[in-house]
Formats: C-alpha cells, sequence, structure tokens
C-alpha cells in the first residue's frame, strides 16, 4: 500500500487478493463461515450471529469483538449488505446507512480455481479512529495511513488462511479421505 496522504473523510479503501486452487464453492463455504474469521486474525477476538441466525443472509446481524493493542477492545455490530451464494458476501459496520467501515469478499472462477478478493473501506461514520485522529489532527494522514496497512496486512494474512484451508481440502478428498 503506498503513501496518498488520505484522510478519514476520503473513505480509504484497501484491498487484497489470492489465487486459491480449489473451485468457488469450495471457498465460499470458507468465506461465508464467518465464526471462523477470528482464527485467522490477531485483532477479531469473536464473532456471533445475531437474531437466531446460523449464517449469512441479506440483512442478517452479527457482533464482532476485537482488540487491538493501541485502540484497547470493542464491539460492533455488521448487517449483510451484499449477498450473492459463491460470489459475494460483504457488510456495513454499525449503521448500514453511514457504516464506520464496509468489508467485502468476492470470489471468480480463473484458471480452474478462485481469484478470492477481499476489499475494505474506512469511513464515512466516525469509528474508535476517529477518537485517535481527535486526539491528534495534524497526524490524521499518517493515523489513517498506518491502520490501512494494519488492515492491508491482516487482510493478507485471512487470505493466505483461507487458501490453505480451501487447498487442503481439496487435496484431501481428492485423496479419498
Amino acid at each position: 500500500m503506498e503513501w496518498t496522504g488520505a484522510r478519514y473523510a476520503d473513505k480509504p479503501t484497501v484491498e487484497v487478493h489470492t489465487w486459491i486452487g480449489a473451485p468457488p464453492a469450495q471457498v465460499w463455504t470458507l468465506v461465508s463461515d464467518i465464526e471462523l474469521m477470528p482464527r485467522m486474525s490477531s485483532e477479531l477476538q469473536s464473532v456471533e450471529w445475531l437474531d437466531g441466525r446460523s449464517d449469512p443472509a441479506l440483512g442478517a446481524r452479527f457482533i464482532g469483538r476485537s482488540k487491538h493493542e493501541a485502540l484497547g477492545e470493542w464491539a460492533t455490530t455488521s448487517h449483510v449488505v451484499e449477498y450473492e451464494p459463491t460470489t459475494t458476501l460483504a457488510w456495513a459496520v454499525e449503521d448500514p446507512r453511514h457504516p464506520t467501515a464496509i468489508w467485502r469478499f468476492t470470489l471468480e472462477p480463473q484458471d480452474g480455481g478462485t481469484l478470492l478478493r477481499e476489499w475494505m473501506q474506512m469511513g464515512p461514520a466516525r469509528s474508535g479512529l476517529s477518537f485517535a485522529i481527535d486526539r491528534m489532527p495534524d497526524k490524521e494522514q499518517k493515523i489513517v495511513f498506518v491502520r490501512m496497512r494494519e488492515f492491508e496486512a491482516n487482510m493478507t494474512v485471512t487470505l493466505a488462511e483461507i487458501k490453505k484451508l480451501a487447498e487442503s481440502a481439496r487435496t484431501s478428498s481428492e485423496a479419498g479421505l
């Protein structure tokens, strides 16, 4: 991720991608299991569906609990805002009409496997990061840049873990295990 000088109000975004040697339906099983995500993240501690749900659907809600050395611990409620099985899963954090962030996974068939992308947008609504910016407004661009780099690094790890799980599951099924 290159320095852009973005401010929080610019709604900065970051995207990472990887190719996975498994079909989209198999990758989707992992991506849509949001309760699996804390195993792949140093920041996300737990995820729990709300309203009696156990899987994603348009409008479904879940609570995520996170922890960060500099930002402390917090919980947010997310709303599924895009849901197209085997291709797209996206959620808005807090208010879906004015979110603190939007996260999206997209899957597309490519070369006998799946191209998996994870994308996120910071803002436009205030988030925990806004308090750090309020304390040091002259460092806003650096604060935003550092946080986006953290997101990029965490997303890269998440996709690598999904790739490893999907490809090892495929290898096991091909071996008849």
